[in-house]
C-alpha cells in the first residue's frame, strides 16, 4: 500500500475572509465594537481589529435563515468565485459569534445537520441571518506578509444583534478587551493600516444606512496596488 502524506498549507496563499463593523448609537455619538489580538498573533499582533476571519469550508452550505441582500450579494460575487457571497456571509456571522459572543440570527431550529464549526452558535437555538449585514468594503493583504486575505467588511447596526451587546461572556479567546469606541477617539488606539481606512468610510456612512453608491475595493496583488469600485447592481426580474 502506498503511504500518502498531506501537502502542507500555504499560509501565504490568498484566503477569503469576512470581517464584521457592529455600530451603535449611529445617531448620537456611533461606536464599534472592536477587540486586541494577541501579542503572539502571527497576524497583526497587538492591534485592535474588527471581528472577523477566514471562511471556512462548510459555511457555504450553511442554510442562512435569511439572504443578504441582491446587492449585497451581486457586488460581493463581483470578480469572485460564483456563490462566495453566501459562504462570506454565513463567515461574518460565525466569527462575530466566535469573537464576541454576539448573535445575529432568528429563533429558529437547523434544517438537516449542523456544521461542526457552527454547534456553539446552534446551541443558542437561532440560525445564521444575513439580511442585516451591508458590504461597505474590500481589501486584499499586500504581498510579503505572515498571512494574507481577501477581505470583505460588512457594516452591521448593533439593534440587528439578539443578544445583549455588552454581553462578552461567550466570546473565544481570540480577542481582548472586547469594547464600544467611540469612532471620534478610535485613532488614539493601535490600529492596522487598512482598518483606518475603512474607518473613514464607517465615519462617513454613520448616520446613513443606504447601500453606499460603490464598495471601495483596495487590491493589492504582486505586480501593483490599485483602489477600484465595486458598482454592481442588483438582479432584477
Amino acid at each position: 500500500m502506498t503511504q500518502t502524506t498531506e501537502k502542507p498549507i500555504d499560509k501565504t496563499a490568498i484566503r477569503d475572509a469576512a470581517t464584521v463593523i457592529v455600530l451603535r448609537d449611529r445617531t448620537t455619538r456611533p461606536r464599534v465594537l472592536m477587540g486586541q489580538r494577541g501579542a503572539k498573533a502571527a497576524f497583526m499582533p497587538n492591534k485592535f481589529v474588527f471581528p472577523g476571519g477566514a471562511v471556512d469550508a462548510a459555511d457555504g452550505q450553511v442554510n442562512l435563515a435569511r439572504p443578504l441582500s441582491a446587492l449585497c450579494a451581486k457586488r460581493l460575487d463581483e470578480g469572485s468565485a460564483p456563490g462566495i457571497s453566501r459562504a462570506l456571509a454565513a463567515a461574518a456571522v460565525r466569527e462575530l459569534w466566535e469573537e464576541t459572543g454576539q448573535i445575529l440570527g432568528l429563533p429558529a431550529p437547523w434544517p438537516g445537520a449542523v456544521p461542526q464549526d457552527w454547534l456553539s452558535f446552534a446551541g443558542t437555538g437561532h440560525r445564521p441571518s444575513a439580511d442585516a449585514l451591508q458590504f461597505v468594503f474590500r481589501a486584499i493583504t499586500p504581498p510579503g506578509r505572515p498571512r494574507r486575505f481577501d477581505a470583505r467588511f460588512f457594516l452591521l447596526d448593533a439593534e440587528a444583534l439578539q443578544s445583549d451587546p455588552d454581553d462578552f461572556t461567550h466570546a473565544a479567546d481570540e480577542l481582548s478587551h472586547l469594547q464600544w469606541i467611540a469612532v471620534d477617539e478610535i485613532r488614539n488606539y493601535d490600529l492596522p493600516f487598512i482598518t483606518e481606512v475603512v474607518l473613514a468610510e464607517v465615519a462617513a456612512r454613520a448616520t446613513d444606512d443606504n447601500p453606499p453608491d460603490s464598495v471601495p475595493f483596495f487590491r493589492n496583488d504582486d505586480e501593483e496596488s490599485l483602489f477600484l469600485r465595486l458598482r454592481g447592481h442588483a438582479p432584477t426580474d
